[in-house]
């Protein structure tokens, strides 16, 4: 390089052609010896790469498996789970302790913004206890329904969880459905007792609602308040006492789950693992076992919560791993990563996500389709229970197909695409998965199976082709106050549901549990529960198969056009009230034209209901004063010409915010 600037090149140009001769090679390379004299942009580059190479890494080996262990925060939402997992980084010196520290481990703007967890996090605290050096590795994880399946990823990669429930709330639907989660993993369950500093606090009530409903004697439950750091000690020496250290064997070839993984632009994929077997350290050549693609280990490291370079990473640690991954279809969630040239037998991995709501996604541009097709592939290796079908519309062009676990999930996978990468889109209604068995042996033939899944309405089979149509089905568990019974049961009859279990789970509140068709819960169910049991109640649900059901395709017309994306199916009974609302909802969502426009819902060529948006209108009689009545009617019949002219030719676009306010129902009165 001094030769570079020998023959009179620039010293900036000379640091660019050594920059991007070390980058090609993947690693940091350092300047050769500057001479007396040397410009200041080398000895800045220099003192980088050594900081860089002197960084320290933490020695792993010092944890015996004895000494280690995994454990989940994991509640219902609200119920103080980032609070105290900000707490134990405190505690164990992983953070300094400051006023400031609130979601340490909410990373993610949407998070912040909603007061959410929407990623489950890891961290691994040390902490000294008896004269002993442990290490602890905790996941921090979602609560609400709709992210269910971050919890169940998380609780593969643990021996244990805290189960924290609301001194105040008391047991909430997510709380069961996530204890269950725990307790078929075969998890030491800890029960925590949170928020007892509340004025209205009731921990020896809870105390007995979770030995009802879980058997857990109530002499074990711990009473914390994360807030103010109440007790919270107690929480990390049962974690130690109560929670049995990983079985793995360090002896044996590595074995590692991927548990999550993210991408970073200059790194690649950064893959967060859980060792089952043996050891992994920098320089490593691994394999995927889904893949087969051999790459190098480029570092290994443990989160903390920062990531914090390791020399090696060693049987039952959690940690994360990079090794130059650069697409992002090589790190599947679930995949076994092994040694070169030592094939292992992969881990069993997850149950793939089943998606419960589908929406169409487009670009606003379809100059923006590739940019948009990478923002999507980077963001659902991070959020692995998003699928992807590509899928196009005559009236929005190339997109795709999404399928989310719920309607929240579709909104934060929006607005992280937004804040994220700043990609804008067009999302359409969202609509469930039904079934179509077919009646003639022709259509079997062309479809390749007697039952195929409808997840585009668009492409919804006619009656006269089909046998019988199915629907999804959910068994949900709602919890409220007995006094909310009433209006709760017939919330849910409205719903089409049928009841199926009432227990009573102390003096003042009852677990319903009903079987719901899924598109009648999927828009805005919770929103009537919680706004008719002054939001005390809550909801939780699990798939519960199909069941056959009265169908129709109901289209949205606009002065007689049908409007692709806002195409439904609704159960027959509903048709009439559905097709209603949505032509309510989009006259008020129309901006008005300089002509009318007829909003129509109809089932085939039968118009269940219309709304008319009303023209501008110029008063064309306000230059007439009085005169005879010819002029005026001569005007007026001028003006209605121009508007019938108008309407043929006039384009109505629906604006991209009236999609999801479009096909929210009616508030059940």
């Amino acid at each position: 390089m001094w030769t570079l600037v020998g023959r009179g090149w620039s010293h900036g140009r000379a640091l660019a052609v050594w920059a991007a001769g070390t980058a090609q090679r993947g690693r940091l390379e350092p300047l050769p010896t500057p001479t007396r004299g040397a410009p200041a942009e080398f000895r800045a580059w220099d003192r980088l790469y050594t900081s860089a190479e002197r960084k320290e890494k933490i020695d792993m080996s010092r944890f015996s498996v004895e000494n280690i262990r995994n454990f989940s925060i994991i509640a219902h939402v609200d119920h103080g789970k980032s609070t105290l997992a900000d707490r134990l980084l405190e505690l164990t010196g992983t953070i300094d302790k400051t006023k400031n520290n609130k979601q340490v481990l909410d990373k993610l703007q949407v998070e912040r913004e909603r007061g959410i967890t929407v990623k489950a996090q890891t961290a691994s605290l040390f902490y000294n206890w008896e004269g002993k050096q442990y290490l602890l590795n905790l996941i921090d994880t979602p609560g609400h329904v709709d992210f269910s399946y971050e919890v169940s990823r998380s609780l593969s990669a643990c021996q244990g969880v805290l189960l924290v429930v609301d001194a105040n709330e008391g047991i909430q639907a997510q709380t069961v459905a996530n204890f269950f989660l725990a307790f078929e993993a075969q998890l030491s369950v800890i029960p925590v007792i949170n928020k007892i500093d509340l004025k209205n606090a009731d921990p020896e009530s809870v105390e007995k609602q979770i030995e009802k409903v879980f058997d857990i004697p109530g002499d074990e439950c711990i009473k914390i308040s994360a807030k103010l750091g109440t007790n919270v000690e107690r929480v990390l020496q049962a974690v130690i006492e109560r929670i049995p250290p990983p079985k793995v064997h360090r002896i044996n070839p590595l074995r590692a789950l991927v548990f999550d993984s993210t991408f970073d632009q200059y790194r690649g994929v950064i893959a967060n693992v859980a060792l089952f077997d043996g050891v992994v350290s920098k320089g490593d050549k691994i394999v995927s076992a889904h893949t087969k693609k051999i790459h190098e280990v480029n570092e290994v490291g443990v989160l903390n919560p920062n990531e914090q370079p390791a020399h090696k990473l060693y049987a039952g640690q959690v940690g994360y791993l990079i090794a130059g991954m650069k697409d992002v279809t090589e790190a599947q969630i679930g995949d076994t990563l092994y040694l070169h040239k030592q094939p292992v037998e992969p881990l069993p991995g997850f149950k793939s996500a089943k998606p419960m709501v589908f929406a169409g996604m487009y670009p606003i541009d379809q100059s923006e389709y590739n940019n948009l097709k990478s923002a999507i592939e980077k963001l659902t290796i991070n959020d692995s229970s998003v699928t992807v079908h590509r899928d196009s519309s005559l009236a929005l062009g190339a997109g795709w197909r999404l399928g989310f676990l719920g309607l929240l999930h579709m909104e934060v996978f929006n607005q992280r695409l937004e804040q994220e990468y700043n990609a804008s889109v067009i999302l359409t209604t969202p609509t469930v998965p039904y079934k179509a068995v077919l009646s003639s042996a022709k259509l079997i033939k062309d479809y390749r199976e007697k039952e195929i899944t409808i997840i585009n309405p668009a492409q919804f089979p006619e009656k006269s082709k089909v046998t019988e149509y199915l629907e999804p089905v959910v068994l949900g568990t709602i919890i409220t106050p007995d006094e909310y019974t009433g209006k709760v049961m017939m919330l849910c009859q409205a719903r089409r549901a049928v009841q199926k279990n009432m227990i009573f789970i102390d003096q003042n509140r009852v677990m319903l549990k009903y079987i719901f068709p899924l598109n009648e819960i999927v828009v805005d169910f919770y929103d009537s529960l919680k706004s008719l049991s002054s939001g005390y109640a809550s909801f939780d649900y699990e798939d519960a198969g199909y069941q056959t059901a009265e169908l129709v395709k109901m289209d949205i017309l606009l002065n007689g056009n049908i409007v692709e994306e806002l195409v439904t199916i609704v159960h027959k009974d509903k048709a009439h009230s559905v097709g209603k609302a949505i032509c309510e909802r989009l006259k008020d969502s129309l901006p008005r034209q300089l002509f009318e426009i007829a909003i129509q819902a109809a089932i085939g060529s039968k118009i269940i209901a219309r709304e008319t948006v009303k023209a501008y209108r110029k008063n064309v009689l306000a230059k007439c004063y009085g005169g005879d009545i010819t002029r005026k009617m001569k005007l007026l019949k001028r003006q209605a010409e121009g508007k019938k002219k108008l309407r043929k030719v006039g384009n109505i676009e629906v604006p991209r915010d009236a999609f999801i306010k479009v096909l929210k129902t009616q508030s059940d009165k």
